[in-house]
């Protein structure tokens, strides 16, 4: 923290300002006791005048100590003065005491008494007081950093920005070659104050001097953020870098910027800093999250490794590789980083163990994802074992097993709540018990109505009874509550697409669950098997070709492979189904596709 405004800072951070500063906060005796100490031995510029016994000689002021500080005779009335205001102090009459103490720094010019007011008024929770007294400081001593520091923190506490300016840049100049330093942490200083627009009127008008300085730029730029002048803020960061291309805060903060419209673009832009500044690490670590949040996970996992190249050591990075690694189905390496981390005697080893299930589920090794499920003893990942569990001991037949380890959970939220009736009822489904789901997921509903992940479960296993009638209340009533459900207005469409009933509102019901959220497989695949049903097979082939790219699912594979099928492309749908049989052998869409064309 830089000297100047650093102090400043501190100052605010100990409550210098209104109502802030609260009497008594230490016994007044000893503030009177401390206080007239430093009569005897801190205002060593002042003598006391000799009594009329001692040859009738007049006193004379004794040299400063500091060739600052003003000569001054310690008279009888500077030292009643002096004492009338501690012993007020010491009695609670702070009035008296303010009053004699500011008179007495006029008279006698001395910052000391000065700076003694200002804290009279602060323990008294006198603002205007402590305002006046400071500025008394400040004339008397307008070299002093401790009095502009004072005015600058009383100032800012009492929301009188403008006023504060004159002094703020007496405060970074004398930060010398740190004022850099001084304009990063006007943010800070300025952080609750609810005008935000004067803030950066302040900021604007402390970095018009200093235009050449990056980290002026930066200052206002971040001021800018706050005010959400997000134009100016983006002209002014790209300005620091200008002024230094390699400078990484403000490339982080540019992304913070760019990443508010676009996360890819803000990738782009920091992408290209990495590029010319490879030992940038924050810059790097930043990236590979954007990856990630853009679902770009190869590239997110490549950075990872690159920085785990450099900081092999730093646990975080291997855990981001495992779980990217699992993401995109690379389960032996995602086996390989997990068990590594749980070797090193981690703090949380129960999540490890949790994400050790879920590749052994990946890898179709479920013996041994149970295993780990089982081994997760406590914290938040406990539930999510257990429900992981229970869902693995279904797929396997053991639906009564399943429900027992689900029986045994006892939920901490109602979120828990609604996700135990979500996993017993697919269990329920696992065993092609479609009404018994039907009629569990019913019961949720009627002690919490209109909670969104019910409705919508219930929906789609009403559709599997041809209870269509309810999937389609269900799913309006879903969207109505949520309206950016995107899986709702896809499984609504998906519906009639399916059952070759009002294809155009099924049209506009995909396009707007595309709109939010393009990249969805399922989603493309519904978008292009409703241009099937419409008649348009090339337009169905565009959206089901990148559906399966991003996805090989078995319902995507049978969909994409009917289409080719009737366009005359055979061996290319044979291939396809083929495929999607070896993994996907019991899928009962698949099946039944293949079976309808093939016959």
């Amino acid at each position: 923290m830089t000297a100047a405004i650093g102090g400043a800072l501190l100052l605010l951070a100990a409550g210098c300002g209104p109502g802030l500063a609260q009497a008594g906060q230490m016994p007044p005796d000893v503030l009177a006791r401390s206080w007239i100490a430093q009569v005897s031995s801190g205002l060593a510029g002042m003598q006391l005048a000799q009594a009329p016994a001692s040859a009738g000689r007049k006193a004379e002021a004794t040299p400063p100590a500091d060739p600052r500080l003003p000569r001054i005779e310690l008279s009888r009335q500077v030292m009643f003065q002096y004492l009338l205001a501690e012993i007020s102090v010491q009695r609670g009459r702070y009035d008296v005491a303010m009053a004699a103490l500011n008179d007495l720094a006029k008279s006698t010019r001395d910052p000391r008494i000065a700076a003694r007011a200002t804290e009279v008024a602060l323990r008294a929770g006198a603002y205007k007081q402590a305002v006046e007294a400071a500025g008394i400081w400040v004339s008397i001593d307008p070299d002093s950093i401790q009095a502009r520091q004072t005015v600058v923190a009383l100032l800012v506490n009492g929301g009188q920005l403008n006023a504060a300016i004159p002094h703020l840049e007496r405060l970074l100049v004398n930060e010398g070659n740190n004022i850099g330093g001084g304009f990063l942490q006007l943010a800070s200083l300025f952080a609750k104050q609810p005008d935000r627009a004067v803030v950066l009127g302040v900021v604007r008008s402390l970095a018009a001097k200093h235009l050449g300085l990056r980290e002026a730029r930066l200052a206002v730029a971040q001021a800018a953020w706050t005010a959400q002048d997000f134009d100016l803020s983006l002209s002014e960061v790209r300005e620091a870098q200008r002024i230094s291309p390699d400078w990484e805060l403000a490339a982080l903060f540019e992304t913070q910027i760019l990443a508010r419209r676009s996360n890819a673009e803000a990738a782009a832009q920091l992408q290209k800093f990495v590029e010319a500044n490879p030992k940038a690490t924050e810059a790097r670590m930043n990236l590979a999250r954007l990856y990630a949040a853009e679902q770009r996970l190869p590239e997110a996992r490549r950075e990872f490794e690159r920085l785990a190249a450099d900081f092999p050591e730093n646990a975080e990075l291997g855990l981001a590789i495992g779980l990217l690694s699992l993401q995109l189905g690379d389960f032996d390496t995602a086996d390989q980083k997990l068990r590594k981390l749980l070797a090193a005697q981690p703090k949380d080893p129960d999540m490890l163990r949790y994400y050790l299930g879920r590749t052994a589920e990946g890898r179709k090794q479920m013996g041994d994802a149970v295993k780990w499920y089982r081994a997760v003893e406590a914290g938040p990942q406990r539930v999510a074992a257990q429900l992981a569990e229970a869902s693995v001991l279904a797929r396997q037949g053991s639906t009564k097993e399943a429900r027992e380890v689900l029986r045994q959970i006892v939920p901490s939220s109602l979120d828990q709540r609604v996700q135990l009736v979500l996993t017993e009822a697919q269990v329920l489904r696992d065993a092609k018990d479609f009404q018994g789901a039907f009629e569990l997921l019913g019961e949720a509903l009627a002690k919490t109505p209109d909670t969104p992940d019910l409705l919508y479960d219930q929906a789609l296993v009403a559709e599997r009874l041809g209870k269509f009638d309810i999937t389609e209340k269900n799913l309006v009533r879903v969207i109505e509550i949520r309206p950016d459900h995107a899986h709702a207005h896809n499984a609504l469409g998906y519906t009639l697409a399916d059952r070759n009933v009002r294809l155009d509102e099924a049209l506009k019901l995909i396009e707007t669950a595309l709109r939010l959220a393009p990249e969805d497989p399922y989603i493309l695949d519904s978008m292009g098997w409703v241009f099937f049903r419409m008649g348009h097979p090339q337009k169905a082939l565009d959206f089901l070709q990148r559906a399966y790219k991003i996805k090989r699912d078995a319902e995507i594979a049978a969909h994409l492979g009917e289409v080719l099928w009737s366009e005359g492309r055979r061996d290319e749908a044979q291939r396809i189904w083929d495929e999607a049989l070896k993994s996907s052998p019991g899928n009962e869409v698949l099946q039944g596709t293949v079976k309808r064309l093939r016959k």
